[in-house]
């Protein structure tokens, strides 16, 4: 049941619509904005193909299905569901969030508190099960967006000029509902198969026609993919751009023009309440920001690597200065995993199934979105001019005469000239490229904006036993 990667590459020519620079692109796998990073996504399920044990797990059905799509039901079973997590983000070193495994993550956690969606609608909840059953079985990768477009944000989704701008609901029959309008930000669309569709930012009464929950395909008839510019296209070169010109997932926004949608792959519909209940009265958003983590604490030790070989590479690792500014980063990657770890340790249960515990996900969360950016401007300092004062291009090493000033001018004591201008072009690219600007804002909000987390992190907290240690030692004098 786990696709190879040709058979993913494969399902990508389909005739979506995907726009860039104001042309249609006919096939994505083979264009050069997005050729490489459509590879890197077929390598990710080779390497689930090639690694049963680890990344597959025995489903219902008594196949074997993609453990991205596992239910846990015991610590043990979400430890082995994490340490497949971490094979797989280590092919990218974390840098593509909209990896196959996050939105699976967001699906399982919504099947996972079925009970949730069964006291909403019974119809409903038996098209949910079916579609993860079948986005299980058929090793799907799937996308979404889940927020509104910008435009007025002092009003309503509803109160826009545009009744439409964001999708909404025009018209239903007994096959099912059309849709019109934009969502963002789909992360990940142009290598997915299909979009889960709704709203995790709150709707007020009279945005009823927005609240809907829904998943199509990629091709759906009047579906249109608004690609950003792609930061693989601008990079000349693997040796130049090493992230960039293979973990650019792009972005995109999706404008559904009158865009039907079958009963069956309906979720959700009319409902304010429902939308906020499908993530946070559900494991679905604690086990989709869990997996965020997981591919977060494999970033940050990606980072460390780097941060220790800029020392090396600089002549500077014996420095007490280094040695303790390496030592913070250190002790801030360590605090990563030792949340998810914990995160795994205090998990409770959810009817049969065993998930991460829910304030420790948001302690992490809160904390890491101002980690991010402060490891970023620390390898800076380490680097200094290093990552700027490079050569424009690999191609500068076939001019005899360039290469042997390039030789001259770019000693280490760690590397050769060659090699150490790779490591700081990969640096670079890791840190101060636009690809890396891109990483920086979407860590720094990938789970909402910062008082969305912390109000998560208030929410979840044991204020009741905080307040009765309190009040046992006030009546103790």
């Amino acid at each position: 049941m786990i696709k190879s990667g040709a058979d993913h590459i494969a399902s990508l020519r389909d005739g979506r619509a995907v726009y860039l620079h104001g042309r249609s692109v006919a096939d994505v796998t083979r264009h050069p904005a997005y050729a490489n990073a459509v590879r890197t996504t077929g390598r990710l399920f080779d390497f689930a193909r090639q690694q049963p044990e680890l990344m597959s797990f025995v489903a219902d059905t008594g196949e074997r299905a993609n453990r991205i799509w596992q239910l846990p039901t015991s610590y043990e079973e979400l430890v082995d569901r994490r340490k497949a997590l971490e094979a797989w983000n280590a092919l990218h070193a974390g840098f593509m969030g909209r990896a196959p495994d996050h939105v699976a993550s967001c699906v399982s956690g919504m099947f996972m508190g079925l009970d949730v969606f069964e006291a909403y609608d019974t119809a409903r909840a038996g098209a949910l099960a079916d579609y993860y059953r079948q986005a299980r079985d058929n090793d799907l990768y799937l996308t979404y967006v889940i927020i509104n477009p910008q435009a007025d944000r002092s009003k309503s989704a509803s109160q826009q000029k545009d009744p439409y701008l964001t999708l909404g609901v025009v018209d239903r029959d007994a096959q099912g509902i059309t849709v019109r309008g934009a969502k963002m930000l789909s992360t990940g669309g142009i290598l997915a198969n299909e979009v889960l569709v709704t709203s995790i930012q709150p709707l007020q009464p009279g945005d009823e026609k927005h609240a809907v929950t829904f998943a199509v395909p990629m091709n759906a008839k009047g579906l249109k993919i608004l690609s950003r510019k792609s930061y693989e296209q601008a990079a000349p070169s693997t040796f130049d751009n090493p992230l960039a010109s293979r973990f650019d997932e792009n972005d995109a926004v999706l404008y559904f023009d009158d865009v039907n949608v079958p009963w069956e792959r309906v979720f959700v519909v009319d409902s304010l309440e429902m939308c906020q209940k499908q993530f946070h009265a559900t494991p679905a958003h604690v086990y989709q920001n869990y997996q965020a983590m997981v591919r977060l604490s494999v970033k940050l030790r990606f980072l460390m690597g780097v941060a220790h070989r800029i020392t090396e590479v600089n002549g500077t690792t014996g420095f007490p200065q280094v040695r303790e500014t390496l030592g913070h980063l250190a002790a801030e990657a360590a605090m990563v995993d030792a949340f998810v770890a914990a995160m795994e340790a205090k998990g409770t249960r959810h009817g049969p199934y065993f998930v991460p515990d829910r304030h420790t996900l948001y302690a992490a969360v809160t904390l890491t979105q101002k980690l991010y950016p402060r490891v970023l401007d620390t390898l800076r300092d380490l680097a200094g001019g290093g990552m700027i004062m490079l050569p424009s291009s690999v191609e500068d090493f076939a001019n005899p005469e360039i290469a042997a000033l390039i030789e001259k001018t770019q000693q280490s004591p760690a590397a050769s000239a060659r090699d150490k201008i790779r490591f700081y072009k990969l640096a670079w690219d890791a840190v101060g490229s636009e690809f890396a600007s891109r990483h920086e804002q979407y860590e720094m909000f990938y789970s909402g904006a910062s008082f969305v987390t912390t109000g998560h992190s208030y929410r979840t907290y044991d204020w009741p036993a905080a307040a009765r240690l309190l009040n046992d030692m006030l009546e103790g004098y």
